[in-house]
């Protein structure tokens, strides 16, 4: 056939040698064309290495924390829309669930546990014991640190705290030990039952290591590492532009660091107590005694109760709060309905799942907004999350709805004219 077209099979062979060759020459040249692109995209690269521009250089530092008593602080100030939005304020929150316990009582578990260590009331990995009584949330950052630091905790709680913060305080291997809530003056009560824990090992010399009481409520410790921290914190991160802060008192410490500290540079600044019911703090700052019609001060012996909230709230004046007291310029009352359905505004708006503490700071930020109107702003403290209080706060929540936006502002506040429901037995200290 080849032969009677007259193509000689040498023709052919050629032909097809040229094809073969073509296509190999195209792809060759391809590979070679893709290959001095990423050459000349790694120009950069010197021994497998990148080089630094000028500029990266001087922004790349090495950034390592040491354990997680390094992670504690420099927690992000978040601004809180949906408030923000219905009240025409700028209301930002310091989130203080960011540190690595979940709560804002890192802060000062960590510097009474510091503060042992320099007057020398601890030696670490020597079988040293720190007490504590709490509800929940400064027992687990004592329980972090103390495992962190080679100590142990001991911490006695009421036995109606949540569940959740009992099965944390256990993880971290803590002690726990549950007594009925009582009065401050009752020597049951769970703080003066961590005192004398801690007494009772001190008295024992068969028993190898230290007591130490945290004393939360009293050492000083706690409103100076908020006056160390958390209020520079705030100053910065708001470019010292706050107009009102508003924040629960337990202990006291964070209203009383963070106050003293904002209001040396910005003596306009109002500072707002947040208070729950069976609280006397707002009677306190607001009309100079912690009595209702009932009671005369100092006279109170009945058991705290009537609120779903832990970790806000008490019928005595503490060292940590009474140093920031005169600073203290208003007190807003929140009711338990007022709490809960805050709670729910801010998972239906804003996702946020705070625990009860929290919500309180929030409805007197919200209510203060709209007291001195637009234009403000005001910064309030997210203290833990709501995963904290799921068996006991968030239970009485209810369901939240599926709809966006649900509730509003407005249907939060007018729960101020309600009635709250009596809770038996609650203690509001954390």
């Amino acid at each position: 056939m080849i032969g009677r077209i007259g193509v000689s099979p040498q023709l052919l062979l050629g032909f097809s040698l040229g094809i073969l060759l073509s296509a190999s020459y195209s792809e060759i040249c391809s590979f070679l064309s893709r290959l001095w692109r990423v050459q000349d995209e790694n120009s950069k690269f010197e021994g497998g290495r990148i080089q630094m521009t000028g500029e990266e250089a001087g922004v790349v530092k090495k950034d390592i924390r040491v354990g997680v008593e390094g992670l504690i602080g420099n927690t992000p100030l978040m601004k809180i829309k949906s408030l923000s939005d219905a009240t025409g304020c700028e209301i930002l929150a310091k989130v203080e669930l960011m540190n690595p316990g979940g709560s804002a009582k890192d802060r000062i578990a960590l510097a009474i546990v510091e503060w042992a260590e320099a007057e020398g009331l601890l030696r670490p990995n020597s079988g040293d014991v720190v007490y504590e009584g709490t509800s929940g949330s400064t027992g687990i950052s004592l329980a972090m640190i103390c495992r962190a630091k080679g100590y142990r905790a001991h911490i006695c709680l009421p036995d109606d705290t949540s569940t959740e913060k009992v099965d944390l305080l256990e993880k971290l291997g803590a002690e726990v030990e549950k007594v009925p809530p009582a009065s401050i003056v009752d020597k049951r009560q769970y703080v003066n039952q961590a005192r004398s824990r801690a007494i009772e090992r001190n008295n024992d010399d068969s028993i190898e290591g230290r007591g130490l009481f945290a004393d939360q409520f009293e050492n000083e410790a706690n409103w100076k590492a908020h006056y160390d921290h958390t209020g520079p914190e705030i100053y910065r991160q708001t470019g010292g532009q706050v107009d009102v802060v508003v924040a629960g008192a337990g202990t006291g410490g964070t209203i009383s660091g963070v106050s003293r500290y904002l209001k040396r540079r910005l003596p306009n600044l109002k500072v707002v107590l947040a208070d729950p019911p069976g609280s006397g703090l707002y009677n306190k700052v607001k009309y100079g005694v912690m009595f209702d019609i009932k009671e005369r001060e100092g006279t109170r012996r009945r058991h705290q109760v009537d609120t779903l909230v832990e970790g806000i709230g008490i019928n005595r004046i503490t060292r940590n709060f009474d140093v920031g007291r005169p600073l203290v310029d208003d007190a807003i009352r929140v009711t338990d309905e007022e709490s809960l359905a805050m709670a729910k505004f801010l998972v239906e708006h804003d996702g946020l799942f705070v625990g009860s503490s929290t919500a309180v700071n929030c409805v007197a930020a919200a209510k203060y907004a709209l007291k001195i109107g637009p234009g403000h702003t005001i910064v309030t403290i997210i203290c833990d999350s709501g995963t904290r209080h799921l068996s006991k706060f968030w239970k009485a929540v209810g369901p939240i709805s599926g709809e966006l936006g649900a509730s509003s502002l407005e249907d939060i506040l007018d729960l101020s004219s309600t009635t709250s429901t009596s809770r038996t037995n609650t203690p509001v200290n954390r």
